[in-house]
C-alpha cells in the first residue's frame, strides 16, 4: 500500500533460497486492483523491489532526502541498510542507518557519552538531560524503554495541547514521534523511546487509546519517572534544583490528575518557607514534618501573589514569634493544585488564612497565649459590632485575631471558602461563583485599633474602611475603588495633624 503512494507500478523479482535460477518469479502491478506473475531466471537467492515514482514523487529518489528518511524511521532497524557510497564513483554501499537499537543493548554495554548522543538524537535537544532510565521488562508484556529529563523546559511546555510523548517503536520498528498515550500529561517534559513486542506494526493513535497493554506500559512508566526524579532528589540536590526550577509547575498538576501517586508527586515538591533563604524553593514535605515537633499534626502554608507579598504578610506575624515554620507558595498553580492535597503522610496540611488559628500551647506568657481563646471585654465587644455594622456589605465577621503582633487588621477566609488566586482563576475561565466575604480580624493591642475605637459617626466608619483596605491590599488583592482609598488615607493625615 505504502510503495503504490510514491510509485505507479512496483515490480518485484525473487528466487526463493534452495530454488533453481530458472524458477526466479516476477510479479509486476500498476495498483489498479490486477497484477500478473511469470517466472524468470534470477541469478542469486533473495528479494528485489523496484518503485517507479510517480512525477511528483520524484524527490523521493534524491540520495540526501533518502538517507534523511532512513535515519528517521529506519535507523534502529536491526539490519543493515545500504546506499551507494556517496561523492565516489566506485559501486561500493555503506550502511546508511546505525544496524543496532541502543535501547536494546545491555546497560553496562552502553557509555554515558552514548546516552547523552541518542538523547539529542530523539529529542532534538543541545543540552544534556539531568537523568535517564533503561529498563527492559519481560514476561507477561515484554517492552523496553529509555526515558531522559530534560535540563531545560521547552518553548511550549505550557500548551496542554502541543506535540509531547515518546516515540513508539514495535519490535525496533519506527511507528510514531509524540506516543502520549505512555506518559501523563503532568509528565510531558520526560522524552525517550519505549520499545514493544506486544503491539501491532499497523497500530494507531485510536488503539493505543483503548489497548489494554498501553495502560499497563503508562502505568509502570508513570512510577518509573517519579522513581527517577526521587533518586535524582536524593542523589543530586542541585541538579534536581535545575529540574524543580524547570518543571515544577508541570509537576504539581499531578496533585490532581494523578491520584494513584499523589504521595509519590507530593514527595518531589519543593517549597519556599519561612526557615528558607530569601525565596528559593528548596524546603521539601518530608523535611518540614521531620522538624515538627512533638504532637503537632498540621503542615502549615500559605499562597500569595508573589514570593515578597507573601513572606511580608501579616498572617505569619505571631506564627514567626512563636517559631512555627510556614511553606510560602506564590506561583499561579499552587491555590489550584493545593486543593487536592489535604494531607501527606498522616499530616494535615493547613492554610494559615484560613479560619481561626491556634498559635502557642497557652502554657506561658507569651502575647499568643495571652491572646488565644481569651473572652474579650464589654468595650471590645461593642467596637467589633460596630465594626461588623460599618462593613456589613464587605465582610462576614469580624473578630479578635490570634495571628496577628505587629498589623492591626488582616482578612480570612472560612475553611470552605475558595482562596482569591483559584476565584480569579475561575472568574477568567467565565465560571459563575458563589458571593462570599472574607472575615475581619483586628488586633486590639494596635494603636490604630485604639485610636478606632475613639472615633463616632462618620469618622469612625472612614477609619473602619480605611483598615478593611490596608488589610486587603496586605493580602495581595486588588481594591476595587484605589482612589477612594488614597482620599480617605489623606484625610487621616491631615486629621492626624489637627490632633
Amino acid at each position: 500500500y505504502s510503495a503504490f503512494m510514491v510509485a505507479d507500478r512496483v515490480e518485484v523479482l525473487s528466487r526463493r533460497a534452495g530454488a533453481d535460477p530458472e524458477q526466479g518469479v516476477r510479479w509486476s502491478s500498476e495498483g489498479q486492483g490486477e497484477f500478473t506473475i511469470a517466472t524468470e531466471d534470477v541469478a542469486s537467492r533473495g528479494t528485489k523491489v523496484t518503485l517507479h515514482l510517480k512525477s511528483d514523487t520524484e524527490e523521493f529518489a534524491d540520495p540526501f532526502r533518502l538517507r534523511a528518511l532512513i535515519n528517521k524511521y529506519s535507523d534502529h532497524i536491526a539490519f543493515p541498510v545500504l546506499m551507494a557510497t556517496q561523492g565516489d564513483d566506485s559501486k561500493e554501499n555503506e550502511a546508511v542507518n546505525q544496524g543496532q537499537a541502543l535501547w536494546t543493548r545491555s546497560r553496562g554495554e552502553i557509555s554515558d557519552e552514548e546516552y547523552v548522543e541518542f538523547y539529542r538524537h530523539v529529542s532534538h535537544d543541545f543540552a544534556e538531560p539531568l537523568t535517564w532510565s533503561h529498563n527492559r521488562v519481560e514476561g507477561k508484556r515484554e517492552y523496553t524503554s529509555l526515558l531522559y529529563v530534560p535540563a531545560t523546559a521547552p518553548f511550549d511546555l505550557w500548551d496542554r495541547h502541543a506535540a509531547r510523548g515518546v516515540k513508539l517503536y514495535v519490535q525496533r520498528v519506527f511507528i510514531m514521534d509524540d506516543a502520549e498515550q505512555f506518559l501523563p500529561l503532568y509528565l510531558r517534559f520526560v522524552r525517550g523511546v519505549v520499545d514493544s513486542s506486544d503491539l501491532a506494526l499497523n497500530v494507531s493513535r485510536e488503539i493505543l487509546q483503548q489497548d489494554s497493554n498501553v495502560a499497563a506500559i503508562r502505568s509502570a512508566l508513570t512510577k518509573r519517572v517519579l522513581d527517577m526524579l526521587a533518586k535524582l532528589a536524593r542523589d543530586d540536590a542541585e541538579k534536581y534544583q535545575q529540574f524543580w526550577d524547570a518543571f515544577g509547575n508541570v509537576l504539581k498538576e499531578g496533585l490532581a490528575e494523578d491520584q494513584g501517586n499523589q504521595e509519590k508527586v507530593a514527595a518531589l515538591l519543593r517549597f519556599n518557607s519561612t526557615r528558607s533563604e530569601d525565596v528559593v524553593q528548596d524546603r521539601n514535605l518530608d523535611d518540614y514534618i521531620e522538624d515538627l515537633g512533638e504532637g503537632r499534626d498540621d503542615i502549615l502554608y500559605l499562597i500569595g501573589e508573589t514570593p515578597q507579598a507573601v513572606r511580608s504578610s501579616p498572617h505569619l506575624e505571631m506564627l514567626t514569634e512563636q517559631g512555627e515554620e510556614v511553606l510560602l507558595l506564590s506561583d499561579r498553580i499552587d491555590a489550584w493544585a493545593l486543593q487536592f492535597l489535604a494531607e501527606y503522610k498522616g499530616k494535615k496540611l493547613r492554610d494559615v488564612a484560613r479560619g481561626e488559628l491556634q498559635v502557642g500551647d497557652g502554657g506561658d506568657d507569651s502575647s499568643a497565649a495571652r491572646v488565644q481563646g481569651a473572652e474579650p471585654d464589654q468595650d471590645t465587644k461593642q467596637l467589633l459590632k460596630r465594626l461588623k455594622r460599618a462593613l456589613r456589605d464587605e465582610v462576614g465577621e469580624v473578630r479578635l485575631s490570634t495571628r496577628l503582633k505587629d498589623s492591626p487588621a488582616c482578612l480570612v477566609l472560612s475553611d470552605d471558602d475558595l482562596g482569591h488566586g483559584l476565584k480569579e482563576m475561575l472568574k477568567a475561565s467565565g465560571q459563575a461563583l458563589p458571593d462570599t466575604k472574607p472575615n475581619l480580624e483586628i488586633n486590639e493591642r494596635h494603636p490604630l485599633i485604639d485610636r478606632l475605637e475613639k472615633r463616632e459617626g462618620d469618622q469612625f466608619d472612614e477609619l473602619a474602611r480605611l483598615l478593611l483596605e490596608q488589610a486587603t491590599l496586605a493580602d495581595g488583592r486588588q481594591l476595587e475603588d484605589p482612589g477612594a482609598f488614597v482620599r480617605r488615607l489623606n484625610k487621616l493625615l491631615l486629621d492626624m495633624e489637627d490632633d
